[in-house]
């Protein structure tokens, strides 16, 4: 026979598992977001560079400007070209 207290107790259980589950997914998410929008930063400022060779102009490629090109894309490219233009 099956009690109550067997119930509520496979319950409780099945609902923490799920919010460990939920806690360490959220997270793994926003990781991998920033990790592809920093690669796609990469990119973008390599293109820049790439063409920008045309006219004598470069923006340096690090994880910093990557990182903040990947995480506010086309306006935070134009942020690293304005300060780049002004240093």
């Amino acid at each position: 026979m099956v009690t109550w207290e067997l119930v509520v107790s496979f319950a409780l259980g099945l609902v923490l598992l799920y919010l460990i589950g939920w806690l360490l997914l959220v997270p793994m998410k926003f990781l991998w977001r920033l990790l592809a929008g920093s690669l796609l930063g990469g990119l973008a400022l390599w293109l820049v560079n790439h063409f920008g060779q045309l006219v004598g102009f470069s923006v340096p490629l690090n994880p910093l400007t990557a990182l903040i090109t990947g995480l506010l894309g086309v306006p935070g490219l134009a942020l690293i070209i304005a300060l780049n233009a002004l240093i």
